[in-house]
């Protein structure tokens, strides 16, 4: 099971092309949608062996589609009800299970999570001796641990606990988890934070994560194909995508097993995950709102930390683009052989899931391909007044343009501002994975300060001494500074 850190990104892999076809009339008929993302001949390409997508607008799912196999060594096709592994999507759905167990006077995240803890305390640190973590700073990763992922089990493998996991005793690791700075300071994505979220709930509520879940969870909510059940336990569904390799061979018995259940072990439909997500929707908009409340759904997707935070993160989920003017939530999940991805908006309830049975290689142009053509032909656009652009002085343009170090997202790759028509412009490998183009434009505000179209922060650029020293990042009450380096031609 491979760590997802920042996940969005995968640059890795083959780009997609740019689709530049314009939104088609749907009338409520999505069957456009279908013939439009071409995925049979996408997985015959990359040797994907399946794939499954649901698009809900409007609040509501309005088309479904899968191609392809459970496993191909039973030929079994994949339908709505198939399940996969979901990887690191499952951190969100952690998240939220705590945050309404707080608000049921369970437990209380702003306290300090060791004093909850019962098979094993948080490591001695010079990092938390006068700052014990608590709760909430695991959700965001700024508690400060390290561990970002975990190996894959399978039947016949010796399945560690998860205090053994939190030992150091299994495969990457070689010592116990340790914090790396001091809680609240930083960011540093951690799968084990999540294990020690579960082994917090389990050690004081003396149920599984997986039954917590069930409960308060997926049961009200009607999820009927998701479940914090292993592959190695009783009641596993059958309906299930098995895992494959890059030559599309199944790995092993094709299901892997995840002790770290609060990090990485949920199985679900891209349906149930799509209906999660619209219940969370519909409850930043307090209005048909069954399980989850307003005030756990704002808290849920509150941007929450900025530093090293890959353009923003709240509480499991990444808060990063702002594609067509609207603010996302959205979470990848990549394990050995599978991974998907959730992207919703906070608004007017639009927003798909895609997971996917194959290895990276052969899962991410696909998948890419499909988010991309969805963005396009969907057409959302969520249109805003731009009274507050004025013209930027020319002086201050020639200041800008030039070949940085990524200070929008702190990925170590290049962001370059250049000028097209006299108008400034952002070109940022993040960006252009997300949208499938790199046109994104420069704006100068009245107050002062700078935004890029599509890019969720404000910029406050430091122009002294004639020359562009840093950037401030500033999202709410939230701000960040990067120093900047440019790049001599």
């Amino acid at each position: 099971m491979r760590s997802t850190l920042y996940l969005l990104i995968l640059l890795l892999t083959i780009s997609s092309c740019q689709i530049r076809n314009k939104a088609l009339p749907k009338k409520g008929d999505y069957s456009f949608l279908g013939d439009s993302l071409h995925i049979e001949q996408q997985l015959e390409k990359y040797k994907l062996p399946g794939f499954s997508v649901v698009v809900f607008e409007n609040y509501k799912i309005v088309y479904s589609g899968q191609e392809g196999l459970k496993s191909t060594n039973s030929k079994e096709k994949i339908d709505e009800n198939t399940a996969f592994s979901t990887a690191s999507i499952t951190k969100p759905i952690t998240a939220l299970l705590c945050h309404i167990l707080e608000e049921k006077g369970l437990i209380n995240l702003d306290d300090p999570i060791d004093k909850y803890l019962k098979r094993w305390h948080l490591p001695k640190s010079k990092f938390t001796e006068n700052n014990s973590p608590n709760w909430k700073q695991f959700f965001n990763h700024t508690s400060g641990t390290n561990q970002g992922g975990f190996s894959d089990y399978y039947e016949g493998d010796t399945i560690p606990t998860i205090k053994q996991s939190l030992l150091g005793q299994i495969p990457r690791y070689d010592k116990e988890i340790e914090f790396l700075f001091t809680p609240g300071s930083n960011f540093e994505y951690s799968g084990g934070g999540y294990v020690i979220i579960q082994m917090a709930l389990e050690d004081t509520l003396n149920k599984s994560i997986g039954e917590l879940a069930q409960e308060y969870i997926f049961s009200p909510l009607g999820l009927k194909n998701t479940t914090m059940i292993q592959p190695n336990e009783t009641g596993f569904p059958t309906n299930v995508a098995s895992v494959h390799d890059k030559d599309g061979k199944v790995i092993k018995k094709g299901l892997p097993i995840t002790p770290q259940i609060g990090a990485s072990g949920v199985w679900s439909t891209p349906t149930d995950l799509a209906k999660l997500s619209i219940e969370i929707q519909n409850a930043l908009r307090n209005k048909n709102n069954k399980v989850i409340s307003h005030r756990i759904a704002q808290k849920i997707t509150e941007v929450t930390t900025l530093k090293n935070a890959v353009g923003g993160w709240a509480y499991g989920w990444q808060r990063s683009v702002n594609y067509n003017n609207y603010d996302w939530f959205m979470c990848s999940g990549s394990n050995t052989g599978v991974g998907g991805n959730i992207f919703a908006t906070m608004t007017d309830g639009n927003g798909f899931v895609i997971l996917a049975n194959g290895e990276s290689p052969n899962r991410i142009p696909v998948m890419n391909q499909a988010r991309i053509k969805l963005l396009t032909l969907m057409g959302w656009n969520n249109k805003r007044a731009n009274d507050d652009i004025q013209e930027m002085p020319l002086s201050m343009k020639k200041q800008l343009i030039g070949t940085y170090n990524d200070f929008l997202y702190g990925q170590g790759m290049e962001t370059k501002i250049v000028e097209k028509n006299n108008r400034l412009y952002i070109e940022s490998a993040f960006l252009e994975h997300f949208k499938g183009k790199n046109n994104n434009e420069l704006v100068y505000l009245k107050n002062g300060l700078f935004k890029i179209i599509d890019y969720p922060n404000l910029l406050k650029f430091d122009f002294s001494n004639e020359k562009v020293n840093s950037v401030t990042l500033t999202r709410g009450h939230l701000n960040v500074k990067v120093l900047l380096t440019k790049k001599e031609k």
